[in-house]
């Protein structure tokens, strides 16, 4: 009896810590582009260009690693294509940064 009752909790316990394991798979993950022969390191940059992508295609928001291999591909593919947002994004909260830093 009392081994039935450890075995759910730790049954139980396993199951909680799960969701949190695998968000932290996906964020600390690098992906290999066979398109374009090159990694890519996932951090928040790209999770934001991933929201992006699904958002301009109004497809259902799910992390990347949920996605089929097709549509990873595509995603890579529109990533190639669109890399100057991420210098535009950083550029603009530098410029963010010192317009603040000048008011003060």
């Amino acid at each position: 009896m009392r081994s039935t009752v450890f075995a759910i909790i730790f049954g139980f316990a396993g199951i909680a810590a799960t969701p949190v394991a695998s968000a932290a798979d996906d964020r600390d993950h690098r992906y290999y582009d066979r398109d374009a022969r090159d990694y890519h390191d996932w951090n928040d940059g790209e999770n934001r260009a991933w929201h992006q992508y699904l958002e301009e295609r109004h497809r259902e928001n799910r992390d990347f690693n949920r996605a089929r291999p097709e549509e990873q591909r595509e995603y890579w593919r529109w990533r190639h294509q669109h890399e100057d947002r991420d210098r535009d994004h950083d550029r603009d909260r530098d410029h963010d940064r010192d317009r603040d830093r000048d008011r003060h």
